[in-house]
């Protein structure tokens, strides 16, 4: 139906509502809220939006962020742009199989481009970005909310009305301020999300927009229907939620551009009644739906060619509900992690970055008592469903339905039940169910106003509602600032998860505190005794704290849990190394080697335990090996000069001294090496020119003082000499040799004197 409205701004919505009285109930009439225009309305989303994520603007990267933005080789310029079409978000290979098949190149693209702008990995541009994009969606949520509460109704010039002010600037304010949704603005990987939403959307106002000339489905836009099927491809390309639009965009022109009722059309369908004409399955309908169908189908054909192999493979951690060998049991924890869900939608007070490893154990039996939940759950939801279907209400059949379909059509991909996914609850995920929360939210809030007697008392509950989410947001976000007060957060939400403690100890130990970090890796490994990275961080604290029995044995326990772990067994290598086991310490290297085969720091210690053994061709070999893989491997570089020094190869270590610097030229260690070894060549004027820019770099380097003044010592320049010799002493007092050299020099300045005397 065209109302005659011009113009949709609030002063004249109640001609509006007038019209549609005889038609459809206004949920505004009954609420005491805030009656905004339009504009204002928009204005007050954006700020209130802006106000809840503002102070993690200059948060640091943390989490997954540092696997998806820095370790991420798509982000760097000399990567080719193509490349972002055949990698996962984290930058591997979609053919590889370790890849988690997760397709996002529109996302790796935009954080390539932050990385661009700011010249490299600052934070502050990529949680800025984040901050603008959950505020333009919680923008646009004031027309979605508008449709979905109000209906689509246009003025006779082609303006939407908006026919629920009220209600849909409150379900655009609860979306704003979702506390749920921290992770997906404060974590810079949560970008994916909030692209997705956006286009996500984008496709449905697309879809909206084809029925401006509509008269009950019959005159739409085929145009506007191919737009909203390319809005939901980005969508996918932003993140695989994306596709589930072009079913919610069919769900809701069968409900609200046909007004369909499902339970009719059921019930003609079961009794084969011919008369689906009345029950309003039209050819448009029809038409449109096939449009819808095909673009998805395809979207989706495209997605699997380029994904290229299986379902990505996951680990019991991850997941442990799907590697259960019940159907039984896996079905209740399903739906129990559904449960979990549906509670930090309506309390989102106790939130995780993570929730595996233990975080929710499982549950083995019906006499769980958390089998209540599962049942509280699907109480509610056949409460809604049978009044989505049977109200003889049409308008809260229309609003239940899209609730609904809105709160569960883009769960599906995060349920378990296609496909395997790589998590227990991810937040994340909720990002776009809570549209229909927030729909079915304001609906319940609308019909108790109705009810209720003081309405403004619940206008007050609703807002003190709004007030404690935003001051939640807040807090939440002030701990999404440094992977410190993010880990620790999880602690009081999940001490029972072994991931948690694990993130602490790793912080704990990055920060140099090693006693307290080996605290926490002990209790990730007591809770998750098969938690072979814990044991690995942990067995590498003990091998520096030379503690060698107990890494040894954590070291060989995770490779045997995990014989592919290549990092494992390389550091199980230098253990046995430094317990002087040379043979198995060399067998660890090339294991890990094997299943890795680029790993250059395994191949610089492989060549540090032939170099031990004075296989000092083997040495060479595996440090060029290291080189090669890695050009800015300092550590290995620098080897080989001192060993071709050492075994007086000068000329060659002179070569490779300078190809290092070629291509490290501000490495002053390897300035220090190689300007050593052209003072043994006689060479003294690069010597010290090397020399001085290490020292200028480096000015607190006892060594290179003391080097510099055996060089002027050689060089025959003894109060230079004399000089850096002091400043050697006085940087380092126990400096081998240097106390000799100087009272060597102290003599012969001493004899100079008595014979110019």
């Amino acid at each position: 139906q065209i109302c005659n409205q011009h113009n949709a701004e609030a002063p004249n919505l109640e001609q509006a509502f007038h019209r549609m009285a005889q038609t459809e109930p206004n949920l505004d009439h009954d609420i005491s809220w805030f009656l905004l225009p339009s504009y204002w309305a928009k204005m007050a989303v954006a700020l209130i939006s802006f106000l809840c994520f503002a102070n993690s603007y200059d948060g640091d990267f943390v989490f997954d962020d540092s696997e998806a933005i820095i370790n991420n080789k798509d982000l760097r310029a000399e990567t080719p742009l193509g490349e972002l079409w055949h990698h996962d978000f984290w930058g591997s290979k979609l053919s590889s199989n370790t890849s988690h098949k997760s397709y996002r190149p529109l996302t790796v693209l935009t954080f390539r481009i932050n990385y661009l702008f700011a010249g490299g990995f600052y934070p502050v541009g990529f949680h800025v970005i984040n901050i603008i994009l959950h505020c333009t969606i919680s923008v646009l949520m004031v027309d979605v909310f508008s449709i979905l509460l109000g209906g689509l109704q246009f003025s006779n010039k082609g303006r939407r009305l908006n026919l629920a002010p009220k209600t849909s600037l409150l379900a655009a304010l609860l979306f704003a301020v979702h506390p749920v949704h921290t992770e997906c603005v404060a974590g810079i990987v949560g970008r994916a999300d909030l692209l997705c939403a956006l286009f996500f959307l984008l496709s449905f106002l697309g879809y909206c927009k084809a029925f401006r000339e509509n008269k009950e489905g019959h005159n739409f836009s085929i145009f506007w229907v191919l737009v909203s099927v390319i809005l939901g491809a980005i969508a996918m390309l932003c993140k695989e939620q994306g596709i589930t639009i072009l079913g919610l965009n069919a769900v809701f022109d069968a409900l609200v551009i046909n007004k369909l009722n499902v339970l009719e059309l059921i019930q003609k369908l079961l009794h084969k009644d011919k008369s689906l004409e009345n029950a309003g399955l039209r050819k448009g309908l029809l038409f449109r739906a096939t449009l819808l169908m095909s673009g998805g189908a395809t979207i989706l054909y495209i997605r699997w060619r380029i994904m290229g192999t299986g379902p990505p493979a996951f680990t019991e951690v991850d997941n442990p509900a799907s590697f259960a060998d019940s159907l039984v049991v896996r079905a209740i924890n399903y739906n129990y992690y559904y449960s979990l869900n549906a509670w930090l939608l309506l309390c989102p007070w106790w939130l995780c970055f993570d929730w595996s490893m233990g975080c929710v154990p499982l549950i083995k039996s019906v006499s769980d008592w958390r089998v209540i939940a599962l049942a509280a759950l699907w109480f509610c939801l056949i409460g809604l469903i049978c009044q989505a279907l049977c109200s003889e209400d049409s308008h809260k059949r229309r609003i239940l339905t899209l609730g609904l379909g809105f709160l569960i059509i883009p769960f599906l991909p995060a349920s378990n039940l296609f496909f395997r996914v790589g998590f227990v609850i991810a937040e994340r995920v909720i990002y776009l169910p809570s549209i229909g929360y927030c729909i079915l939210f304001t609906y319940g809030f609308s019909l108790l106003s109705k009810q209720a007697k003081k309405k403004k008392i619940l206008a007050v509950a609703v807002f003190g509602i709004l007030l404690m989410n935003v001051t939640r947001c807040a807090l939440r976000s002030s701990q999404w600032r440094s992977e410190e007060q993010l880990f620790r957060s999880a602690l009081s939400v999940c001490p029972l998860n072994a991931k948690v403690h694990y993130n602490v100890g790793k912080n704990l130990a990055d920060k140099g505190n090693q006693s307290a970090a080996i605290k926490y890796y002990r209790e990730a490994v007591r809770l998750n005794p098969k938690y072979v990275h814990a044991m690995n961080n942990l067995g590498n604290i003990l091998k520096e704290r030379n503690e060698l029995q107990e890494a040894e044995e954590l070291l060989s326990l995770a490779v045997q849990i995990q014989p592919d772990f290549a990092a494992a067994w390389m550091n199980l290598g230098i253990v046995q190394n430094s317990l002087r086991r040379f043979e198995e310490a060399e067998q660890s290297y090339w294991t890990a080697i094997k299943h890795r085969k680029k790993y250059p720091d395994c191949y610089y210690n492989l060549g540090r335990l032939y170099a031990d053994l004075n296989r000092h061709i083997d040495a060479l070999n595996a440090w060029r090996n290291a080189t090669v893989l890695k050009p800015e491997h300092s550590l290995a570089w620098n080897n080989m000069i001192i060993l071709l020094d050492n075994t007086g190869n000068l000329a060659q270590a002179e070569a490779v001294g300078r190809e290092a610097l070629e291509l490290i030229p501000n490495d002053h260690s390897l300035m220090f090496s190689l300007a050593n070894v052209l003072g043994k060549s006689q060479k003294y004027k690069e010597s010290e020119a090397l020399f001085l820019k290490a020292i200028k770099a480096n000015p607190n380097a006892a060594s290179y003082h003391g080097n510099l003044a055996v060089l002027y010592h050689r060089w025959g320049n003894l109060d230079l000499a004399k000089k850096h010799y002091e400043v050697s002493l006085k940087l380092d007092p126990m400096a081998p040799g240097t106390k000799e050299n100087y009272n060597l020099l102290r003599r012969k300045l001493e004899q100079l004197q008595k014979k110019g005397g």
